[in-house]
């Protein structure tokens, strides 16, 4: 209801339960003025469901506005990057689209903003004198890994993987390379990417 439509329900029920108050009305008039107070109230009810409603499809469509997009190159010039003696958490440090800005390259940890589902991919390339071995973590549970064992052979291989997975606003993913393994930090060949695929 506006305004003056509220305004008008409460100065006419004021009056009507003055009279009631008072005793003046007849039994017809007191039932019906019984039956204005009631639907009065289920009126003003209505009216805050109505509220209710009209802000939940505003927060929906505020979520669906929501564009999460990454992709990036983790490099280090003309050289592998590793081995390390421990698993290190590996930084993408080369962003080329980072769309909702959830992807962090200073750390490497994707923050999710919203509640859903998310599409993540991992790709390396290495050589055989180290293994190559990577390992996607969600909130420090490994989700899904790719590897290569070590060769003299075999002196160049490329690996990946992916993965849908279902986040919490907040929750962080990230890629870790395993200990005394090594990927390429050239040529552009080892990357993280993900996407919101739709909201929960």
């Amino acid at each position: 209801m506006n305004f003056t439509i509220s305004c008008f329900v409460l100065l006419f029920s004021g009056l009507v339960l003055a009279q009631y108050d008072g005793g003046s009305c007849s039994p017809d008039t007191c039932n019906l003025l019984r039956d204005f107070g009631a639907r009065t109230e289920k009126l003003e009810a209505m009216e805050t469901r109505l509220e209710d409603c009209q802000n939940q499809i505003l927060e929906l469509r505020n979520k669906e506005q929501t564009k999460v997009i990454f992709s990036a190159v983790a490099t280090a010039g003309e050289k592998a990057i590793g081995p390390f003696d421990e698993d290190t958490t590996l930084i993408y440090n080369m962003v080329l689209t980072n769309i909702g800005n959830a992807y962090n390259p200073s750390t490497g940890i994707f923050a999710a903003p919203v509640a859903g589902v998310y599409y993540f991919s991992i790709y390396y390339h290495a050589g055989g004198e180290h293994e190559g071995k990577l390992f996607l973590y969600k909130n420090g549970l490994l989700m899904i890994a790719t590897h290569d064992h070590k060769s003299n052979s075999d002196t160049a291989d490329n690996g990946g993987n992916a993965v849908f997975l279902q986040l919490q606003q907040g929750d962080q993913v990230y890629v870790q390379l395993a200990a005394n393994c090594h990927v390429w930090g050239s040529d552009i060949h080892t990357t993280f990417n993900g996407f919101l695929v739709t909201i929960m």
